[in-house]
């Protein structure tokens, strides 16, 4: 793995962050190590041909899974739905060179997610076994995390109020 791209990426997220105006949304998260990726896309029209105008992601989870959804947001800007649908979570990871066999299910996430997106958008079901299992879409992240409802041997995530309020 390139460490000066991961660190590139880690240091300057780009796409960070929810987007109220989505057209499409889609959650993946992996039980085996609790992480979880949401992306948000953003369609216009572009010579006739609709494209990802824009893509943002929120992610919990390692450094790898955020730094190649980070780049992910990016690969996919100007591509048609179909052509994002045919990006493999390698091709999503390359510039950060070949992942190390336990960060592959973070590729393996994003893309999740991003078809997880597409295919909601579209109102289709995958008709593939997915590598991580799709999380039912909340208001944030973190209500989808405990959506889940298992917290035995899991990080189960408690919201406080701000203090001096």
């Amino acid at each position: 793995m390139d460490e000066a791209a991961l660190q590139s990426a880690l240091s300057n997220p780009q796409n960070l962050g929810e987007m109220p105006d989505a057209d499409a949304v889609g959650t993946v998260g992996s039980p085996d190590c609790g992480d979880m990726v949401r992306m948000w896309l953003k369609y216009k029209e572009k010579d006739g041909r609709r494209v990802i105008d824009k893509a943002s992601f929120q992610s919990f989870g390692c450094q790898t899974a955020i730094a190649v959804a980070s780049l992910a947001t990016e690969l996919i800007r100007g591509k048609t739905r179909e052509e994002a649908l045919e990006m493999s979570a390698s091709e999503l990871s390359a510039p950060l060179g070949p992942l190390p066999p336990m960060k592959i299910h973070c590729g393996q996430m994003v893309e999740g997610a991003l078809k997880a997106a597409l295919e909601a958008e579209a109102g289709q079901v995958s008709s593939a076994t997915p590598a991580v299992a799709p999380v039912p879409v909340g208001p944030t992240l973190a209500d989808a995390l405990n959506a889940s409802g298992k917290t035995a041997g899991r990080i189960r995530i408690v919201l406080e109020p701000p203090t001096g309020q």
